[in-house]
């Protein structure tokens, strides 16, 4: 299938999120090790890495979840743990857990989220596109995995965000939903928002990415277009000469 069409131009973005020289360890265990990447604004990042490489971690932090032990931190200009209201409304988030109220139904759930913001996206729109009025009778604590990670995609782009974090979004999805999530992201790029997107797949990353990272043991072992760096291989194979053989 073809790759969607990507923004022109990479090079000359200024970058939404920056991470510089990061550290953090977890009970003595270092976790990131002087990691340092950046997300251009206006493009789709990917970020690629085997479990246990730190993108939860660093992810975490760029959301303002947790803090590094050292190093800095800038996404959209400021630090996000010290980020205020009308900052934090310019960042959506959709966690790898959903982090949805169980109790609520979808379209009620998107519609008082839409309230909170001044300029929301249309949600019957959004959410005619990931087909959630087919299953809006059930609560979200009944849905299954993918008809969840469909719910919290919807929410985390409500707000129509000028940056997005997301993490692993087509994870459980059938074919047909997870093409629509792609133009879903590829139309967020368009209208000008930076995306941050977490995957173990290469299909996604090379169909989706102005932008990857490719993480390792806490580090970045190669960030950049995906021609500068793939050098007209396949993404998989410089992937694995990177991390190692193993899963992605």
């Amino acid at each position: 299938m073809p790759k969607l069409p990507a923004s022109p131009d990479d090079g000359a973005a200024t970058a939404a999120v920056d991470i510089r020289d990061v550290t953090h360890a977890y009970s003595g265990n270092p976790a990131l090790r002087g990691l340092s990447w950046s997300a251009p604004a206006g493009r789709v990042t990917a970020v690629l890495g085997r479990n246990g490489a730190g993108k939860t971690s660093v992810i975490e932090m760029a959301e303002g979840l947790r803090r590094p032990d050292s190093g800095s931190i800038q996404v959209l200009g400021v630090e996000p743990w010290n980020a205020d209201a009308g900052h934090r409304a310019r960042v959506g988030v959709m966690l790898q857990d959903g982090g949805l109220p169980m109790g609520t139904k979808p379209m009620a759930l998107l519609r008082h989220l839409a309230s909170f913001y001044r300029a929301p996206r249309d949600v019957d729109e959004l959410a005619a596109r990931l087909e959630i009025p087919s299953f809006n009778r059930t609560s979200v604590r009944r849905l299954s995995g993918g008809q969840r990670q469909r719910v919290a995609l919807a929410a985390a782009m409500v707000g129509q965000p000028d940056l997005l974090f997301l993490d692993e979004p087509t994870a459980g999805l059938d074919p047909h939903a997870r093409r629509e999530v792609w133009a879903i992201i590829s139309d967020e790029r368009d209208r000008g928002a930076s995306v941050v997107v977490t995957t173990h797949s290469f299909e996604e990353a090379e169909r989706l990415a102005d932008h990857v990272v490719i993480m390792n043991a806490g580090t970045c072992v190669a960030q950049g277009t995906l021609d500068a760096v793939t050098h007209g291989r396949d993404l998989e194979d410089v992937y694995f000469d990177l991390t190692g053989k193993g899963t992605p």
